[in-house]
């Protein structure tokens, strides 16, 4: 694995963005992006990715997670999107699968509604983003770590984390990570009200992933997600909630893999 912190222009400003790269460079690429709980949600299974395929996975730091900085100016999803095509603009990359967890699905989403032509296909897990009428996307600032734990996993008790157990600097991280989740979530708690009837523009063949525990996000919100974009298919995934990159890494590779392999064959 190469890290290397990149300078994108985008129209604020220039903008640094901390980029793990792991795998051959001739590999099938992937941008693979974090949800709120941080890069370290996401660097297990981008090894697994690199190390179990002929991949070239690509994982972003999004700027304020993981001790990085954020600029001021820098204070939505879409904005986070912009970047992202600049940074495979500048390694050159073509035919991505992007996937994205969470909040990096949501960003995900937000990509393909730029269309670039570096991107081959889109993968959702357990996204948020949308609003969904009797499907509300569970609270997570205000409730403890065990509680959390519970709406996120499948089998919590193998994979909760206590803060107490953690080192000082492990929990400083965790509370930027927190800090930097609430400014990109935005005002209307996780989710832009305008994004679901935006995503009937996308052009990009797309995979909605999901885990059946999730109580985050539910399955029918899932499937709301895939129903916005056209031609999109919804995948469940069994005995597994919010993070399948972590609860179920294979079961999830496997759903990637396929997806990247033949992007319109998965289609309805």
């Amino acid at each position: 694995m190469t890290s290397a912190v990149h300078t994108l222009s985008l129209p604020s400003g220039d903008l640094e963005v901390t980029v793990d790269d792991r795998g051959p460079s001739q590999g099938r690429p992937f941008l693979l992006l974090h949800g709120g709980g941080g890069p370290q949600t996401v660097a297990t299974f981008a090894g697994l990715l690199a190390g179990r395929r002929p991949a070239r996975v690509v994982t972003p730091v999004h700027p304020g997670f993981g001790g990085t900085a954020r600029p001021d100016r820098l204070t939505d999803i879409t904005a986070l999107a912009q970047a992202y095509v600049q940074l495979l603009d500048e390694l050159g990359l073509k035919d991505v699968t992007v996937v994205g967890n969470s909040l990096g699905g949501w960003i995900a989403a937000e990509l393909a509604l730029l269309g670039s032509h570096r991107v081959s296909g889109v993968v959702l897990v357990n996204a948020v983003g949308i609003d969904v009428p009797g499907h509300p996307i569970a609270e997570t600032s205000s409730i403890t770590p065990a509680e959390l734990s519970r709406l996120a996993f499948h089998d919590p008790a193998r994979f909760a984390v206590d803060p107490a157990t953690l080192p000082e600097a492990a929990r400083a991280v965790m509370a930027t990570n927190r800090a930097a989740l609430a400014v990109y979530s935005g005002p209307h708690a996780m989710a832009d009200p305008g994004l679901r009837e935006r995503l009937a523009k996308v052009t990009h063949p797309a995979l909605v992933v999901w885990g059946e525990s999730d109580e985050v996000v539910d399955a029918e919100y899932g499937r709301a997600y895939a129903a916005a974009i056209p031609e999109a298919r919804f995948q469940l995934l069994h005995g597994t909630g919010h993070m399948p990159q972590i609860e179920t890494p294979d079961q999830l590779l496997t759903a990637i893999w396929d997806f990247a392999d033949s992007p319109t064959a998965v289609r309805p």
